[in-house]
């Protein structure tokens, strides 16, 4: 198979679908990888690292899209680049489609087949090319979180962890997941007074089990939420719903009940964001304020430290890249069900049904493709 890997386009995206190291495993099986030029500079990786282990270097992402059988990214296609798929081409990326009606319907009239990173699915009823940016978002969340504090921002104008006779910052975490559960540990760590809500005990209970008296941790009713919001410094929304829009767990109306120039950190922004007030923002303009509350809703933050990322997504999708390669995306599909969950788009139609909920698209089951 002609893997094809393009240059992202995204503003201030630097990660790279494929790595060096899954360049070779690729070419050592026999495939051919095409990568376009500089795609992968911003991650540490040079061209030159890329045609040592066999890859063919192109000029243009055009190449790339007109030649490839299977293209390999990281962040969902941008406009110009959905222009270029075509029928019959595989798409394995992240995609986020329930908030982005636009690329839906730019997918469906490609003719593509788009597998979707963040809905292929493990044993344990987890999402695996998800964790890996959930943990690097969770742990850029409380450093992101408190550089927006600073007065210089527009922040309140505390530290996380206080100091000597100064008591810490309170932080509040609304999902306790892998987002969450990264982003209280480096909260916690960096000396803050944290607590995590969800709705689900048995996560408490893992959470109280494995963390002790690092965090603390609440059962996530509207009524804590609320309580627990207006007491705190940083909120770090952290909650998925696989696959289909973020719930809205804080109004504009509560926000008059924060404290001024509290900071709202939304990790779930790719997914419409869990604050009402959010609207997806980038690394170069990464914050701004409604009514007197400070919001970083940046929609790729594990961005700012692409070589990690890079490295991290690229060890959870390189097993399913070389299936997909070795036995064209059917097979590889009907051979594994989890990779089946991450099929969201074929040739016109619509296989995943939470986006079709969210959007109000028919969908149809994803099985029903595999013959």
């Amino acid at each position: 198979m002609l893997i094809g890997c393009p240059k992202e386009i995204k503003p201030q995206e630097f990660r790279v679908g494929l790595m060096p190291s899954a360049v070779f495993e690729l070419t050592e099986r026999g495939h051919q990888v095409m990568m376009e030029t500089n795609a992968g500079t911003a991650a540490g990786f040079s061209d030159e690292d890329y045609t040592a282990v066999g890859a063919e270097i192109v000029a243009t992402a055009k190449e790339v899209f007109d030649r490839a059988d299977m293209i390999v990214k990281v962040k969902e296609p941008q406009s110009g680049e959905r222009a270029m798929l075509r029928e019959g081409q595989l798409l394995f990326t992240y995609l986020h489609l329930a908030p982005d009606p636009d690329q839906t319907h730019d997918l469906l009239n490609s003719g593509c087949t788009a597998i979707a990173y963040e809905t292929v699915t493990d044993n344990n009823g987890g999402l695996p090319l998800l964790a890996p940016m959930s943990e690097v978002a969770g742990r850029l969340a409380p450093q992101v979180g408190s550089w927006t504090l600073q007065k210089a921002n527009g922040g309140r104008g505390v530290l996380l962890g206080g100091v000597a006779g100064v008591s810490p910052s309170r932080v509040l975490v609304i999902g306790g997941g892998v987002v969450g559960t990264q982003a209280a540990k480096v909260a916690a760590g960096m000396g803050a007074d944290v607590t995590v809500l969800d709705r689900s005990v048995n996560r408490l209970r893992y959470l109280d089990d494995v963390f002790g008296g690092t965090f603390k941790n609440a059962y996530a009713t509207k009524a804590i939420t609320a309580e627990l919001a207006a007491q705190a410094d940083l909120i770090i929304g952290a909650v998925l719903v696989p696959g289909a829009a973020a719930p809205k767990l804080i109004t504009r109306a509560q926000l008059s009940d924060l404290k001024p120039g509290a900071a709202l950190v939304d990790v779930a922004i790719d997914q419409g964001g869990c604050f009402e007030t959010s609207r997806a923002t980038t690394h170069q303009d990464p914050i701004y304020e409604v009514d007197g509350i400070m919001h970083y809703c940046v929609a790729n933050m594990p961005g700012a430290v692409a070589r990690t990322s890079t490295q991290a997504l690229g060890n959870a999708t390189l097993p399913f890249v070389i299936a997909l390669a070795d036995k064209g995306w059917r097979q590889a599909c009907a051979d594994d069900a989890h990779l089946l969950n991450g099929l969201n788009v074929h040739a016109g139609q619509l296989t995943y049904a939470a986006v079709g909920e969210a959007l109000g698209i028919a969908s149809i089951d994803p099985k029903s493709v595999l013959s």
